[in-house]
């Protein structure tokens, strides 16, 4: 290369180093901010930001003319202070910057939307700040993503050509860089140089091009063979009664939602509460509003009398102030840390030396002490869920918020786990809300109990009188009722099943606004064929379902079916009971017995 002024290459490698690590922390620093914007205000700043990325170069040049220009108010300000910027060395990195920033700030940005949202939804309620989060979570995290977006903007700098020339001008030595060394090459007709320089830019950008190719542990700690789940070990339930405290969660919240406006109001008083509904019942937004990760139009949240939330006196709790741990529907786990790690991650607040001895504690205290050095990659499903269990308890939350729990839990493993679950929870003074659409897991698991139908709460009680006596077709179903029927009001304790073609004998008056009557599947009683009476009948099999341990009837009342005709009532009974009932001939006669009998309105 003798006689070929290597300034350019020299110039181009300086102005594409510095203007990638200028574009590096602009573009990271905007697409971690722009990332948590409303929807209005982030699509402005997006289009914004991706503008020179559409726009040629050289009208990106020339608009930055009209900034930095000697006649623009910035000129005429450096020009007071005897600087300039055009046609100038620090011109080109401006160009450079300019021009490749699109390209960092939407390759992070893509980085940081492929983040399940959860996880910095899950340290917010660890009580971590947000500088912590973008440090510890998003940016080891999403690390692959960043890289490419660096060697992205740095290729975007190393060739670019016409906001360069518009800015900086073609002055060898000084802010000729390698694409407009080529360019005057070509126009000298110095081909042989110019081919030197398309080399050499090759040669570069071939090189930061394996960057892309670092393996993950440069983002990550070093991955290890994932070593095989223990099995789940079974646990003896605790069986004396969680004791009662004073502490209290009351909220009464209102937020428009797309379908339906979610308008509820309810308190737990010391006690396990229980969110009952079906999926889109406005369940788990209820609990991201307690949680501080979704707000409220209007209302208030209140924990042990600290104001977490009032819209009246215009008061929001981040939350990391809240003190309320989450158990995500996924657990949420930070995937590059390992068990302990993630433990820990929600001791920051305590000195470094007290987190080991306090994290043990509570691996012990869940049983998954020997999972401490392996990924949440490496365990089960039940593992991971009381690894995120003993995350939330190590920040000693007031309230403890469970968002379906168990619902990707196998069902032994479910019963399993929630028999730990409530011997760990026994000695916690917190208070405890559950979110399931699962009636018998809120029966076993809480104690009072909370319906939720779009979004309004539609009943609230002690779980046995709700499962003893819903008020409604919505919540008897909810509770597993499977014989509903709309009924006829012909006195204050008679009724006429009308699907049934029957009418039904309570044992007490019912409202006025009876519309339905419900019976459960397993209170139905056979008797003798010789007797009769109020609420007897005779009933014909039309099909069974047989499942491990009970048998559902099909059954039509008054004759046998005929061709087409359906079931009118379902009748679950044990194995023992069925295989007495089917050696009896038919018709058999079933009861209908008057205090099972559920008035409901619609």
């Amino acid at each position: 290369m003798n006689g070929i002024d290597l300034s350019p290459l020299l110039i181009s490698l300086v102005t594409t180093v510095t203007a990638t690590a200028v574009t590096f922390v602009l573009g990271l620093l905007a697409a971690w901010r722009v990332l948590g914007l409303r929807s209005s205000l982030r699509n402005g700043l997006d289009g914004l930001f991706t503008l020179p990325l559409i726009l040629p170069p050289t009208v990106v040049g020339y608009l930055l003319l009209l900034v930095f220009g000697r006649r623009s108010p910035i000129g005429i300000a450096l020009a007071h202070l005897g600087m300039t910027i055009i046609f100038s060395w620090p011109a080109t990195v401006i160009a450079a910057v300019v021009v490749a920033f699109p390209l960092m700030y939407r390759t992070t940005l893509g980085a940081f939307e492929q983040l399940s949202p959860a996880l910095p939804q899950a340290a917010r309620t660890l009580g971590a700040s947000e500088s912590l989060i973008f440090r510890k979570i998003l940016l080891p995290l999403a690390g692959p993503g960043i890289l490419a977006g660096a060697v992205l903007a740095f290729a975007r700098a190393l060739g670019e050509f016409g906001a360069t020339l518009m800015l900086a001008g073609n002055i060898p030595g000084h802010t000729q860089t390698l694409p407009i060394a080529i360019f005057s090459a070509v126009e000298e007709g110095s081909l042989h140089t110019a081919c030197i320089w398309v080399l050499l830019l090759i040669l570069i950008s071939v090189a930061m091009m394996q960057l892309l190719h670092l393996p993950p542990r440069i983002f990550f700690h070093s991955p290890r063979a994932a070593t095989p789940a223990l099995p789940e070990r079974a646990y003896q339930c605790d069986t004396r009664p969680r004791q009662q405290t004073q502490s209290n969660l009351d909220i009464a919240v209102l937020k428009a939602l797309e379908s339906y406006e979610l308008n509820v109001h309810f308190e737990t008083r010391g006690r396990i509460v229980g969110l009952l509904g079906a999926s889109g019942a406005g369940k788990s937004m209820t609990l991201r509003m307690i949680a501080g990760i979704e707000t409220p139009d209007a209302g208030r949240i209140q924990l042990n009398g600290r104001t977490l939330y009032n819209s009246a006196q215009h008061i929001n709790l981040p939350a990391a102030q809240r003190r309320v741990g989450v158990v995500f529907q996924d657990y949420a786990l930070f995937p590059h840390y390992t068990v302990a790690e993630n433990v820990t991650f929600a001791l920051h607040r305590i000195p470094s030396r007290e987190r080991p001895a306090r994290v043990q504690q509570l691996l012990r205290l869940l049983h998954i002490d020997e999972l401490a050095d392996r990924y949440p990659r490496e365990i089960s499903g039940g593992q991971r869920q009381r690894v995120a269990i003993a995350r939330c308890l190590a920040t000693e939350p007031d309230a403890l918020l469970f968002d379906e729990p168990f619902s990707a839990l196998d069902p032994h493993l479910r019963r399993s786990t929630e028999e730990l679950l409530r011997k760990t929870l026994r000695s916690y003074s917190g208070s405890i809300l559950f979110v399931t659409h699962d009636m018998e897991e809120a029966f076993r698991f809480c104690e009072d109990l909370v319906v939720v139908h779009q979004g309004k709460i539609i009943n609230q009680s002690e779980k046995h009188a709700l499962f003893e006596n819903p008020s409604t077709v919505h919540v008897a179903r909810l509770t597993g009722c499977k014989n509903i029927v709309a009924a006829r009001r012909i006195d204050a304790t008679t009724f006429e099943a009308q699907a049934w073609q029957c009418s039904l004998h309570l044992v007490a008056p019912a409202s006025m606004s009876v519309t339905h009557l419900g019976y459960r599947s397993h209170h139905f009683v056979f008797v003798d064929k010789d007797e009769s009476g109020d609420n007897i009948f005779p009933c014909w099999l039309v099909e069974q379902s047989e499942a491990p341990h009970e048998v559902t009837l099909y059954l039509h009342l008054h004759h046998p079916p005929q061709e087409g005709d359906e079931a009118q009532i379902q009748v679950d009974l044990s194995k023992q009971a069925w295989s007495e009932l089917q050696l009896q001939a038919q018709p058999w006669k079933i009861r209908f017995v008057p205090n099972r009998i559920l008035p409901l309105q619609l």
